[in-house]
């Protein structure tokens, strides 16, 4: 088996590398710039120079590949060009015979568009997806864990002992672990009777802040306090990081969060039927905090 990634040299996607690997795969992972070529040899993977937006380019590297994992990026300084990036990884898969795509969506797909650029575009990609003729899994996940490893929330960990997040501390998540959504993708591209089938993937426990908290400190072995960050707060720490249209785009949506009693849903509460078709050893919360406590020491 010879997969191609997209998206490896971030947290979302790396660890597709080592679960490929471990299935006994060849790795090929695109990236946009060299200087990510160390990281990715050094996990397995044989690392080539591409950007999606290249249509030309991704019918060269998509020869001989049989599965692509992708998934759209995210700081793009025009949303709206998610599509193209998706159609040139589409067509060329199609072009040169690829047999299954598996798209990480980097979160749950809203049933119509709400507004927000970067969201709304993944319901074109969906829809282009489905209509390719192509075999595909499409993998919904919830929130990250490795969110909290942003600048947002680990510095006030380090420095404050409260575990900052724009989510009101009422509204329960299903965390899900980075680790986990590449064994998926990893399971989702060997199932073969896996052909047009879509995913809402969650972590096991749907804590609320102080849950969440309370498993944070168990795995650091310190208290840590929920802290519901304001939504402009939030947004000016990821405005640097993602773009001023992205990091607008997400503080309305946390900002509409923060106004409500109604929240959206962020668990699967029958996560055990995709786990028969799918099987992935689930990461707990305490569990990642614990494996990663020295970040936030």
């Amino acid at each position: 088996m010879k997969i191609l990634v997209f998206g490896a040299s971030g947290s979302q996607q790396f660890n597709v590398i080592s679960e490929g690997i471990r299935k006994g795969a060849e790795v090929v992972a695109a990236t946009s710039s060299v200087t990510s070529f160390e990281k990715l040899s050094q996990a397995g993977a044989k690392p080539i120079l591409a950007n999606m937006s290249d249509a030309k380019r991704m019918l060269e590297i998509t020869v001989g590949i049989d599965a692509i994992a992708f998934m759209v990026p995210v700081s793009l300084p025009n949303p709206l060009e998610g599509l193209e990036y998706a159609k040139n990884v589409i067509d060329a898969a199609k072009a040169n015979g690829v047999k299954k795509i598996v798209w990480n969506t980097s979160a749950w797909l809203s049933p119509q568009k709400i507004g927000i650029s970067g969201e709304d575009v993944k319901l074109d990609v969906k829809d282009y997806l489905k209509n390719s003729g192509l075999d595909y899994v499409i993998l919904e996940p919830t929130i990250y864990m490795e969110n909290m490893m942003g600048p947002f929330c680990a510095p006030f960990v380090k420095k404050e002992k409260k575990l900052a997040y724009p989510t009101p501390e009422g509204m329960p998540i299903g965390w899900i672990a980075s680790r986990d959504v590449s064994a998926f993708v990893v399971e989702a591209i060997y199932n073969d009777n896996l052909k047009a089938d879509s995913f809402q993937i969650s972590g096991l426990e749907n804590l609320k802040g102080n849950d969440l908290a309370e498993q944070f400190s168990k795995g650091l072995g310190e208290s840590i306090v929920y802290y519901m960050q304001p939504s402009q707060e939030f947004g000016g720490i990821l405005k640097p990081l993602v773009g001023e249209v992205a990091a607008a785009g997400v503080t309305s949506y946390y900002e509409s969060l923060q106004n409500t009693t109604e929240f959206p849903v962020k668990f699967n509460p029958k996560m055990n039927d995709i786990l028969e078709k799918l099987p992935v050893q689930m990461t707990s919360l305490e569990q990642w905090a614990k494996e990663n406590k020295t970040y936030f020491s």
